[in-house]
């Protein structure tokens, strides 16, 4: 975070070095290449049942293997997944199911070419009856259990989107109902007589703003649009609830009821109290919580204690999933974003990956209620024809459990590690094992920068981020050596060292003397807030992102992307500074392709003229630095940057700076 003062500031930088100036190390993710050859270490998590649901979710595994993908067990043998899954101590699979995956229309790209046929599968597995029957019968066959996801959605059904199924676009509400229930019944069957019966059954997938829209909608932003609303909803999760009931041996299915945003409470008690006044029958509530999106394992402990106190059901998170490098595998951008908060954070590794998967287990475990964790799209490896679209690459690739080629990762055995069994060495050199020991920190999460002028006496930090040897971050107090500040007259750079509470580790603080101090207090944005600085224009195509892999330094940076052009200036202003040249100057990347982007300054002489640099976007990652020189003569200027961009540009800006140079 940063701070302001009233003449200094503090700057956390993200480094994915191994060492700096005083020989401190820093997070240190591994590369995809490296990923195999890790050794790990995990910490057993105490009174863990044997059956608890050690779940994966591996949809795409029908797609993978028919466009050649192969997996590989810690022997460097080929082996089929499911054996390696069971191995390693998985004991649930999760399949999601759609009614019609393939494209209604022809679809084309935005330069008019023609990229799929109607009729065509859709991709992300193309998860219909007859692909799921499939999968089904290969689960069953492994010993593993069975989790069927339905989706009642022809595509992705999400927070974001929950689209009616094509062939049930023209049915009234009744008589959607009554397709709902039959539907259900009849696909459960039909897994029942192939010999794949579902031991668990999910009515609905990420329900939070409802299903099968517009009929089984919660909420609109569009006022013209008719919704069904909550009293519909209720009635088609009851008919959905009907359907696994009436199916061969439905009493024995377990139902889930399932949402995103695993951290808030508000959202669950909403649609809970009316499913419970409802009294529809289900027996877990299923959540989602991806570190990245939906918060703190504080966040989730506290929704999942107040989900068992008031509703008395069994609790699984049923999509996690976390980084084992920040790599990419195609040409596809991936969604994966660090998770790093102002207290907690996981290096993207496969130590890190482990551990996070590690920390969810405890959490929901240690929760009356808890039974299980289920990880998303364990087996998303690089593999052509084997995309999340027919219409794009692979976004995920860097949240598998297996390397890009297939290898399983020494994170795979996270599962067993959990029960305390089932240490691993492969043949590629890497291990996990049991932690013998309590983790201990081995580097700072983030350089720490002090700038301020000679002679001036800070505020330190009171505490700073530590990297732990499981690869998690924590946020640890320290206690600084003294310094005679007063005594520091000139310019100049110190490095500050402190102790760790409880440990032996000694963080540094890299402190400048300088009397040109950037007047941008949080020139990266690391408040995670605007601040001073005023946006004119969307905030839904500009915001601020917290996301380290998308940082030059720190892990929060200006943000732009919209679906459409879109114009917008954000600027600030500065009042009684003195006269002279200032230096303006920022860093940008993003995926090029606007009409116009731009550093300004005005009325920094008393008139509306600008001075500007044009800034070009190269690429995710390709970072460049804008400057401008600033000739202020009238104790004022405003700074900014100017964007005109075509739909679905995307960028990020980090480290503003306005220097007095003359």
């Amino acid at each position: 975070m940063k701070k302001k003062f009233s003449r200094f500031f503090y700057k956390f930088v993200c480094c994915v070095l191994l060492s700096a100036a005083g020989g401190m190390v820093f997070a240190r993710p591994n590369s995809a290449a490296e990923a195999v050859r890790q050794n790990i270490i995990v910490e057993p998590v105490k009174g863990l049942s044997d059956d608890f649901m050690n779940g994966v979710d591996i949809s795409m595994i029908d797609q993978i293997e028919k466009s050649g993908g192969k997996f590989y067990n810690a022997a460097g043998e080929q082996q089929d997944i499911f054996e390696i899954l069971k191995d390693n101590g998985v004991n649930w699979i999760r399949i999601r199911l759609w009614n019609k995956p393939v494209y209604e229309n022809d679809v084309y790209d935005k330069n008019g070419k023609r990229i799929a046929k109607k009729g065509s599968p859709m991709g992300g597995g193309n998860n219909d009856l007859e692909t799921d029957l499939r999968i089904a019968k290969r689960i069953k066959a492994a010993g593993l259990k069975f989790m069927l996801d339905f989706h009642y959605s022809d595509f992705w059904a999400d927070p974001g989107k929950q689209y009616m199924p094509q062939e049930w676009k023209n049915l009234s509400p009744k008589e959607l109902e009554v397709e709902v229930e039959k539907f259900t019944r009849e696909t459960i069957n039909a897994f029942t007589e192939a010999g794949g019966a579902p031991d668990a059954v999910q009515i609905g997938n990420e329900l939070n703003s409802g299903f099968m829209w517009p009929v089984g909608q919660l909420w609109s932003d569009d006022p013209n649009v008719k919704i069904g609303g909550m009293k519909q909803f209720i009635s088609l999760l009851q008919k959905a609830s009907d359907g696994v009931r009436n199916a061969e041996n439905g009493k024995n299915i377990q139902i889930v009821i399932h949402l995103a945003d695993g951290g808030k409470q508000d959202l669950y008690k909403w649609i809970f109290d009316e499913v419970k006044k409802a009294k529809i029958d289900y027996d877990i509530i299923g959540l989602s919580f991806y570190t990245y999106w939906h918060g703190s394992m504080d966040d989730l402990k506290a929704n999942l204690e107040m989900i068992s106190k008031r509703y008395g059901k069994k609790m699984a998170v049923v999509e996690t999933a976390y980084a084992f490098t920040e790599d990419g595998g195609d040409s596809q951008g991936d969604v994966f974003m660090t998770y790093s908060d102002d207290k907690y954070g996981y290096v993207p590794s496969v130590q890190g990956q482990a551990t996070a998967i590690r920390d969810v287990i405890e959490t929901v475990a240690s929760v009356k209620g808890g039974c299980g964790v289920f990880y998303w799209e364990a087996d998303s490896i690089i593999c052509k024809g084997s995309e999340l679209s027919a219409t794009e690459g692979n976004t995920w690739e860097n949240q598998a459990m297996f390397d890009f080629t297939g290898k399983a990762l020494p994170s795979l055995a996270v599962w067993n590690l959990v029960h305390g069994r089932g240490e691993v060495k492969n043949v590629w050199g890497g291990s996990a094992s049991l932690a013998k020991t309590e983790s201990v920190p081995y580097g700072m999460s983030d350089k720490v920068e002090l700038t301020i002028r000679p002679g001036e006496v800070p505020q330190l930090p009171s505490a700073v981020k530590l990297v732990f040897s499981d690869d998690s971050e924590k946020l640890v107090n320290v206690k600084w050596d003294s310094y005679n500040w007063k005594a520091q007259t000139k310019a100049g750079k110190i490095i500050l060292k402190g102790t760790a509470s409880g440990y032996d580790f000694k963080p540094e603080l890299a402190v400048e003397f300088s009397d040109k101090v950037n007047l941008v207090e949080d020139g990266s944005f690391e408040s995670g807030k605007l601040g001073a600085w005023k946006l004119n224009g969307s905030s839904t195509a500009c915001f601020l992102e917290n996301n380290k892999g998308n940082a030059r330094s720190g892990k929060w940076t200006y943000k732009y992307w919209l679906a459409s052009g879109f114009k917008s200036i954000l600027s600030r202003e500065f009042k009684d500074i003195p006269n002279g040249t200032y230096r303006l100057s920022v860093w940008a990347m993003g995926g090029g392709g606007e009409n116009n982007i731009r550093l300004f300054a005005a009325r920094y002489d008393g008139t509306e003229k600008q001075i500007t640099s044009k800034i070009v976007n190269t690429g995710w990652q390709d970072w460049h630095q804008y400057t401008i020189e600033v000739p202020v003569t009238n104790g004022k200027a405003t700074i900014g940057i100017y964007l005109d961009t075509a739909p679905d540009c995307w960028g990020n800006f980090d480290d503003i700076e306005f220097v007095k140079v003359d």
